[in-house]
Order: C-alpha cells, then structure tokens, then sequence
C-alpha cells in the first residue's frame, strides 16, 4: 500500500513538470537565423552611431612659445643682522630692550657695571698728567741748556744729553695719551648702544648676569630688505643672470612677491651638481618676516615656436603618454613624447608623435574606444559625449 502511494505521487510531480515545460515552450519567441547572421554584417558596424565633438573639445595643436620656469626654494633671511657684543668684563646692570623692540642706530640698550673702567681711565689720566709734568721739566732744561751752549758753558755732549731727555719725555707723553684713549674707548663701548636701526629679534643675556668680553647680549635685524638663498641645477644656471625678475610665493602671502637676482655663486657646493643663488625682495612696510618659506620662479624667455596641446588632453599608461586624435572619422590613441609646460595657459609641448593638422581631444572622456567613428561638429549633439574632471597637472 506505502509503495502505490509513493509511485502515485511521483507520477503527479512528472505530470506538472511536463505540463510547464510545454505552456513555456509556447510562449518563447523564436529567433530567426537571419536576424542572428544580421547583427553580426557589416552592415551594423556602418549604422554604428559615430561620437561628436564641439571645437572645444577636439581642436588641432598650437604652434606657442614656452617660456622655461625655473624654480628653487628656501627661507627668507635678513642680511643686514647685527649681534651685539659685550666690550668689557662686568656685571651686566640693565638691558632696556625686549625681544620685538624697535631701535634705532645709537639708541642705548643697557648698561654694565663701569667702575673698573672708570678707575682705569682715572690712572690713565693722572699719568697722562705725570708724564706732561715730565715734559715740561725736560723742555725748559733743553731750553736752558742751548743758551749755556751757545755761552760755552757746557759742552756739546751734555746739550745733545738734554735733547734726548726731552724726546724721551715727549714720547712719554704720547704713550700715555694712547692709554688713555683705549681706556676711554673702553668705557664708552661698555654702555652697549644699537649699531644698526632695526628690530631686537633675541635676547642671550638677562639683567644682574656676569658677561665677559665679546660675549653676545643682543640680535638685532633690519627687515627692510631680505634675502632668499636657494640653489639651482648646473644644467640651469647658464640661463640665469643678475638682474632678473624673480617672483615669489611665501607662505601666508595671498599674492606672489616680485624680487630680483641679486648674487650666482661662482661654483657648485661640494659634493653637489647645485649652484647658490640669492633673491633679494624689498620690504618697506615690513610685512614679511625672517624665516619664512618662500618659492622663487624665473622665467625664461622662448622664442621658439613649439607644438602644443592642452595639458588635459594627455593621459599616461604603462609609463607612456598618449593623447586621443580624430582622424578620418575615427579615434585613434598617438603615443606621445612631451617637452615644457606651461602651467598658467595649461599647454604642454609635444616633441613626438603627432602633427600639427590632427584634432586633439582637449579634455578626458570615459570609455574611449580606438577605431570608433567620430567627428567634429560646430554644436554639441545628443552624441557628444561628456568630459571627466579634470585631474591634476604636473609641472616639468
């Protein structure tokens, strides 16, 4: 009985199988042969849609100038700096500027302790005066003894004695006259005055320290004018000469800044293909600061014609360049060799690789494909396909 029920119910699950199997059947569109042998003619590659581009988008190169920009970097300097120095041994009483303080040429900034210095230009002085008193004696002595000679009273011998006493007293007077002076000089450089008109950009020493002779106590700079120290290439530098315009993109600054060449240095550094240069940019309202990161530019003049494109328009593969190019009715992918760049007109040279009469397509599209049909039409069609953002350039 277990075994009837089982064959039965097997039976009615083929019964329904097959049931579908042929509503299916009739249902299906049957596809002709024809129609398959159709898609595959020639006959649909010639109804193939060809793709359209604007003039903006596909133009023919340009025949530009280049200038060639060369570029270096580094921080801003100032290079009228004053350091000033302790002349003297003492206890450092005051020092009246801060770091930011502006000063001028002269301007006392603080004072050490002068005692020593003013007991030695006292002993200095009073020999001064000994040594003056010595002269005197000597030079009326001289003066008495001509007469006593010319009475001859005494002898030539003790005339010419006189004379020496005296030159000897005169020399003494100059000696001391000399001391005095240093003393003087001494004592005057003790009271640390500002050298140069400028701004106190660092302190080394506080008020009450004990500082010795030569020993730093201040910095001062002058902004006014400032410097950019960078270094070129070798292969560079032949194009460069004082004088030129230089513009600079310093940080924070919104605009670039116009300098000039100042200084090439007559060889490289050791152990370098680099060659220093400096910039000098004047800075009357002293907006800039010492130490700020600045990028130099110098552009370089071209007169040569160069074959030229829009940067966007050339894309890289497997370490190649390429370009796309309508040409006869269809996309075809040139690899290209590229030169300069100008990155304010956004052009590129190309060396190799292409000519002057073939549209280029100035701008990145999606899912080109070589061989397609194209075209070039004054106004944008429903075929005309969209650009990609532009990527990112890069300078050479």
């Amino acid at each position: 009985m277990r075994k009837r029920l089982v064959f039965a119910g097997v039976a009615v699950v083929v019964a329904i199988a097959a049931g579908l199997a042929i509503k299916a059947g009739k249902g299906a569109a049957a596809v002709p042969a024809g129609a398959a042998m159709a898609a595959n003619s020639p006959d649909a590659a010639a109804s193939e849609v060809p793709l359209d581009f604007t003039p903006a988008e596909a133009s023919k190169p340009l025949a530009l100038a280049l200038p060639q920009i060369v570029e270096f970097s580094g921080a801003l300097v100032a290079p009228n700096t004053a350091i000033v120095r302790a002349k003297a041994t003492g206890t450092l009483l005051t020092l009246d500027v801060q770091e930011g303080t502006r000063v001028k040429a002269g301007d006392p900034l603080g004072r050490i302790d002068i005692a020593d210095l003013q007991s030695h230009v006292a002993e200095r002085a009073a020999n001064l005066a000994a040594v003056q008193t010595t002269l005197d004696q000597a030079r009326r002595t001289h003066e008495s003894n001509i007469g006593l000679a010319n009475d001859k009273f005494i002898s030539p011998i003790a005339l010419e004695n006189s004379r020496s006493q005296l030159d000897s007293a005169k020399a003494g007077v100059a000696a001391a006259q000399a001391a005095l002076d240093s003393a003087r000089i001494a004592l005057r450089d003790a009271s640390l005055t500002a050298p140069i008109s400028g701004i106190v950009s660092k302190r080394y020493v506080v008020a009450g320290e004990k500082v010795t002779a030569e020993q730093q106590v201040v910095t001062i700079v002058d902004l006014h004018m400032l410097e950019l120290a960078g270094t070129v290439g070798t292969q560079d530098v032949a194009r460069l000469s004082p004088g030129m315009p230089v513009s600079l993109k310093i940080e924070g600054m919104d605009k670039p800044v116009e300098g000039k060449l100042a200084r090439i240095a007559p060889a490289a550094e050791a152990g370098t293909r680099s060659i220093g240069v400096a910039v000098q940019l004047q800075n009357p309202k002293e907006t800039l600061r010492a130490g700020q990161y600045a990028v130099a530019q110098v552009q370089i003049g071209d007169a040569t014609p160069r074959l030229t494109v829009p940067i966007s328009a050339i894309s890289s593969a497997s370490g190649q360049e390429y370009v796309w190019t309508v040409e006869n009715g269809k996309l075809l992918r040139r690899t290209v060799t590229t030169g300069r760049r100008d990155l304010v007109r956004q052009r590129a040279e190309v060396l190799e690789g292409l000519t002057a009469n073939v549209p280029v397509l100035g701008a990145r599209f999606d899912n080109l494909r070589e061989g397609a049909k194209a075209r070039v039409v004054a106004v944008a069609t429903a075929a005309t396909p969209k650009p990609l953002a532009p990527a990112a350039t890069v300078s050479r």
